[in-house]
């Protein structure tokens, strides 16, 4: 009897775990998790080719239709994720300020308070503002600072904020 409750708890507690934080939420939808180091990170792969590279510290939920099924976004409402997607297919990043769409397959996304930074290494990537007007489509070097109520404008980034965020990845 005892034990029949010590499952029962362990179970929900096991439930709770898979509806927060990335290493939970990953294994629901079919993708495995490495550590790898300097910088300290998690290395998610997932079913249809989609790798994640995810800031130690960052706050993601990974959303699938079904278990063991390809991811089609991820929410981030802390930090930084690197997205490589191979072959290209539908799959979004959100997070409170933007929504970041896949049309290429390498890019970066940084949540921090009141802004979400979008950059593209290789590929495509449409960004729509979640609050306010517009949207823009991100070609190799360019990125977009989202803020609220704020117009959209691509730039193309300097090599030492590139810099900066790539070695967030080891890269």
């Amino acid at each position: 009897m005892i034990s029949d409750v010590a499952a029962r708890m362990a179970a929900s507690l096991a439930f709770l775990l898979l509806s927060v934080g990335a290493a939970a939420a990953q294994q629901a939808s079919g993708c495995t998790s490495a550590s790898a180091g300097n910088p300290p990170r998690d290395v998610i792969r997932c079913p249809g080719g989609l790798l994640i590279e995810a800031e130690a510290a960052a706050d993601i939920t990974i959303r699938a239709p079904a278990a063991n099924a390809a991811p089609t976004s991820v929410a981030l409402t802390g930090r930084a994720v690197l997205v490589d997607l191979t072959p290209p297919r539908s799959f979004q990043i959100l997070t409170p300020h933007a929504i970041a769409s896949v049309r290429g397959t390498i890019y970066a996304v940084d949540v921090e308070a009141g802004t979400t930074a979008v950059f593209v290494s290789r590929g495509a990537v449409r960004v729509a503002a979640r609050q306010g007007p517009g949207a823009v489509t991100l070609g190799p070097g360019e990125g977009v600072d989202v803020r609220p109520g704020e117009p959209l404008v691509v730039r193309r980034w300097p090599q030492e904020r590139v810099a900066r965020l790539l070695a967030r990845f080891g890269r």
